[in-house]
């Protein structure tokens, strides 16, 4: 269950043993997917009112909807709604005992072995989330939200229940398997609260929705901590507290409203060919004009960073547990501080992430560098992970190895999306969490699997080092010849809207920004291509006629 832990996304983000790193990282992990449907969302919008460039637009001259489809009015008790799937998010990441699986599983109530832990039962975990990554992204959509919220309440109450009754390596096999299912599906909670509110209270329902899910992953780590070093409660008495929180968030998932839309397959009520042909249309489109942005020297950089360093980061988060167990095994669990170790690094996280929306610097020039400075710290954090036999300095090293990382991320995240238009920005993050889990799935199977290396946790971090240091290295040599380049007057930075600008500075940018660099696509992609801002400069002659 690694997540034990620690998510991705859109898809960026998490996102093994199980333990309690893995699954506090679902929460912190979530900002990608959340990202991601803001931007799905906003298409859904765009392709009822038949906008022009939107998906609507798409359809074969030849095979045109019988019917222009109206926008669905926004509900009247949206704000019950939002409110009750905050406090839905909330619940479900009530699981006080998460932080404590790993010394639960190691100790004498389940007595695996840290091989058994490390190198069978973990990297099932990568397995089954890759596996169901596709499939249950689709599924939320086709059902619209619900049905898949109920799954992942049943999912999480199987791994429970295995966590609890489970006596052998093949339950626990199951156990995170299980878990992986919903991991999976935490995608439905991210994009339900689209379907309830209009476009314009998008950012608004994201955040609350958002900070719902930290909130409850800060509130299941601080109260676990507090269960077990003030109460004196068992490991097991604490996950039959986390099952008591399942069962009510499932009952809570049962009472959700099913919206009647979704973002693709229940936007309106064309005809059943029009139906079939846009979709065929679309995704073709899509495609292509991805294709052809990748040329773009900010996507590709971001993009490659999204997937290298999400992969590098979710298996630190899915083995630090089983670490932290080697370095200082368990003598009573009161000297267990897993729950507070996650509790701070969540609170960190969110204030790292929040941070990075103020940095004003020419990403165009310095981004490599900067990536390279924080991917060597984390390098040098994971080495002192390896390195220490000092508990202390390995909490200390995993909290400010999560920090960098989601100080990142937002960056990221905003300089993709100021490359695309809306529609492919969805598309990019998804496509980024799929390759971020295949390679993390790779190098699981090769360095941690049994039938692979079957390395000891501390050999794993050896290796991680060397991987985050070889990242490094390539940034800052990118970095450095960008630099050299931009002195001899070669070099030529990004138009101002494709860089990074404090808030003070977005409108200013805006009433300065012209017509954006377009790519030399083909006429029909140029509706996916083009930024946002160009989108919206297209839209409003027509608006106004």
């Amino acid at each position: 269950m690694a997540t034990w832990g620690g998510a991705l996304c859109p898809f960026p983000g998490v996102l093994t043993s199980l333990r309690s790193s893995t699954w506090v990282s679902e929460a912190t992990g979530m900002q990608d997917v959340e990202m991601k449907h803001t931007c799905l969302a906003r298409v859904s919008d765009t392709r009822t009112q038949g906008a022009p460039g939107g998906l609507g637009s798409m359809v074969p001259s030849g095979q045109a909807a019988e019917k222009p489809v109206t926008p669905e009015p926004e509900l009247k008790s949206w704000r019950f709604l939002v409110s009750f799937l905050c406090f839905y998010g909330f619940m479900a990441q009530m699981r006080p005992g998460e932080s404590f699986i790993t010394p639960y599983l190691l100790g004498p109530d389940k007595n695996f072995t840290q091989k058994q832990v490390t190198n069978e039962i973990i990297p099932v975990l990568s397995y089954s989330y890759l596996a169901v990554l596709v499939p249950v992204f689709l599924l939320t959509d086709y059902l619209r939200y619900t049905p898949v919220l109920v799954l992942q309440g049943l999912s999480y109450m199987a791994a429970w229940l295995l966590l609890l009754w489970g006596t052998s390596v093949l339950h626990m096999q199951l156990l995170e398997a299980c878990y992986g299912v919903g991991m999976a599906t935490r995608v439905a909670y991210s994009a339900y609260v689209f379907a309830l509110v209009r476009p314009a209270r998008f950012q608004r329902a994201a955040s609350c929705s958002r900070a719902a899910v930290l909130l409850g992953v800060f509130g299941s780590s601080v109260l676990g901590q507090l269960l077990v070093t003030a109460g004196g409660v068992s490991f097991a008495a604490l996950n039959y507290v986390s099952l008591g929180f399942l069962l009510v968030s499932l009952v809570l998932a049962l009472l959700l409203r099913r919206p009647r839309r979704s973002l693709f397959f229940h936007v309106g009520e064309p005809g059943p060919s029009a139906r079939g042909a846009w979709r065929r249309w679309v995704l073709v489109r899509m495609l292509r004009a991805l294709r052809a942005n990748l040329r773009a020297p900010a996507l590709r950089l971001w993009t490659l960073w999204w997937v290298f360093n999400s992969t590098g980061y979710y298996l630190i988060v899915y083995y630090a547990h089983i670490l932290w167990a080697v370095v200082q095994p368990a003598a009573d669990a009161s000297s267990v501080y897993n729950g507070g170790v996650d509790a701070v690094s969540t609170l960190l996280s969110a204030i790292t992430a929040f941070a990075a929306g103020f940095v004003d610097i020419h990403w165009a020039l310095w981004a490599k560098l900067v990536i390279a400075v924080v991917t060597a710290a984390q390098a040098g954090l994971v080495f002192l992970l390896y390195s220490t036999r000092n508990i202390w300095l390995c909490y200390l090293a995993y909290v400010l190895f999560r920090s960098f990382y989601q100080f990142l991320m937002p960056i990221a995240t905003f300089q993709i999306a100021s490359s695309l238009s809306k529609e492919l920005c969805a598309l990019v993050f998804g496509v980024n969490t799929l390759l971020a889990t295949i390679l993390n799935t790779i190098i699981t199977l090769i360095v941690s699997d049994k039938w692979g290396l079957s390395l000891p946790v501390h050999s794993q971090f050896l290796v991680y080092f060397v991987y985050f240091l070889a990242l490094s290295v390539a940034y800052l040599g990118a970095g450095l010849w960008d630099l050299w380049h931009f002195q001899r007057g070669r070099h030529q930075p990004l138009p101002l809207s494709q860089e990074l600008r404090s808030p003070l500075e977005e409108k200013a940018a805006q009433a300065l920004s012209t017509q954006p660099e377009a790519l030399p696509l083909a006429p029909d992609d140029s509706t996916w291509t083009s930024g946002p801002a160009s989108r919206e400069q297209s839209q409003q002659p027509e608006a106004k006629a």
